[in-house]
């Protein structure tokens, strides 16, 4: 059980270990508890064994944004940069989420991965994923032809396809509420209920005043996630790369007709687009997502088409990037919205790949956010990044594979962290 301090008790402590402190006076200070945040805290205790350490959460609860809303999948490598943090931390990271799983008692599923080209035009396409993914050493990599296809899955319609036996699922909920016990166990502190609203340099030291009170702390690490650039800002660090929240929505395949899927289905990406597409996800509990798409969400916790954030909105539409974003991909937007809003639409998408699925196989699914950094250019940033201002160290931009890669993350992030001194 995951014990937690919160502003209604704002002198608990979350181990009983003297070295567990609970002032207002910290070595680190974490900004944020999704799975990042944690697995850095999670590293730097890990090395340093009574390091003075607390974790600042908005939420009354830990991992309720990206973390709380992830797909669950344990990403090979495939799609990333050669060369990039992304390609080097997601590789790493996978097997080590893997061994971190086992050690821990976490239920996973190596299900695989099928990449598949439905029309002759996406075959080079498909080969440069292959290649890339052998240049990032993903583990099993094959293309395979129809036969092989129908093997792996059957009702799966497909001229090639390429096959990730190595891809795997897993709830990345109990990952973070695994991070966040070992934290306490190596005496540090979680405060939810703790927003924080400024931060004072003074003398050498950082105050940080939160909705939960105010700590001061010798170095600060922001990971916080759709707020990464405002947090950022409320340092005196330039907000750029600017957050724009996209939401995806997803629907669950009616469980009378899992028999449909085995295993991961994605499409080939089409770099005309600037987001992957709809995919055939297995989750640990047996259900299968279907989706996402991707449409602009009117607030940064916009989970539904209604939630609408004047505050949000106004960022938005006076960002210089977002808007020449938005001139270049207008087309797609309008596409993404329309099948956001027809289950029809929706369907048709889905049939490029299983032909036999109906609109009764389509049920209401969840949605998450997705924290997409844009460039003051209008560029999606695609990699992680991570910069350090004085005494405080951000992490600016860390999308997918960012729960996949998280114990490595965390690792690079504590390497930076005892850099700074």
């Amino acid at each position: 059980m995951v014990e937690i301090a919160t502003i209604d008790d704002p002198h608990a402590t979350t181990m009983p270990k003297p070295q567990a402190a609970t002032g207002g006076d910290w070595d680190i200070a974490i900004v944020g508890g999704g799975i990042v945040g944690l697995a850095t805290a999670r590293e730097i205790l890990r090395r340093k064994p009574g390091t003075r350490l607390v974790v600042l959460e908005k939420e009354a609860e830990i991992a309720q944004h990206q973390t709380g809303h992830n797909s669950g999948v344990i990403h090979a490598g495939i799609y990333y940069a050669p060369g990039s943090m992304k390609a080097k931390l997601c590789v790493a990271g996978a097997a080590e989420m893997m061994r971190y799983c086992d050690e821990k008692g976490i239920p996973w599923r190596r299900c695989g991965k099928l990449i598949v080209a439905t029309d002759e035009s996406e075959l080079p396409r498909l080969t440069n994923l292959y290649e890339r993914g052998q240049a990032n050493q993903v583990p099993g990599l094959e293309l395979v032809e129809q036969e092989r296809v129908r093997e792996i899955e059957p009702h799966v319609r497909a001229v090639r396809a390429l096959w990730s036996p190595n891809t795997g699922i897993v709830d990345y909920g109990l990952v973070a509420k695994s991070y966040a016990e070992d934290i306490q166990e190596f005496g540090g502190v979680i405060r939810t209920r703790h927003e924080v609203l400024a931060f004072t340099r003074r003398n050498g030291r950082t105050l940080i005043e939160s909705s939960g009170g105010t700590i001061e702390a010798a170095r600060v690490i922001t990971c916080a996630g759709i707020y990464s650039d405002r947090v950022a800002g409320l340092t005196g660090a330039s907000r750029e790369p600017r957050i724009v929240p996209f939401r995806g929505d997803y629907y669950i395949l009616n469980p009378r007709r899992r028999d449909l899927v085995r295993t991961n289905i994605y499409p080939v990406p089409d770099p005309r687009f600037p987001f992957l597409g709809v995919h055939f996800t297995p989750r640990m509990n047996g259900d299968i997502w279907l989706g996402p798409n991707a449409v602009l969400a009117f607030s940064r916790e916009g989970y539904r088409f209604r939630d609408v954030r004047p505050k949000d909105v106004g960022e938005l539409f006076t960002n210089g990037g977002f808007r020449r974003f938005a001139r270049q991909h207008w087309k797609t937007g309008m596409t993404e919205m329309a099948r956001d809003l027809s289950r029809k639409r929706f369907l048709t998408s889905l049939q490029t790949f299983i032909p036999e699925l109906t609109l009764d196989d389509l049920l209401p699914g969840p949605s998450g956010i997705r924290a997409q950094a844009l460039t003051s250019d209008g560029k999606l940033v695609d990699d992680f990044v991570i910069d350090r201002g004085d005494g405080v160290l951000h992490v600016r931009n860390a999308p997918s594979p960012a729960a996949t890669s998280s114990l490595q993350i965390g690792a690079m992030i504590a390497d930076a962290v005892a850099e700074m001194g």
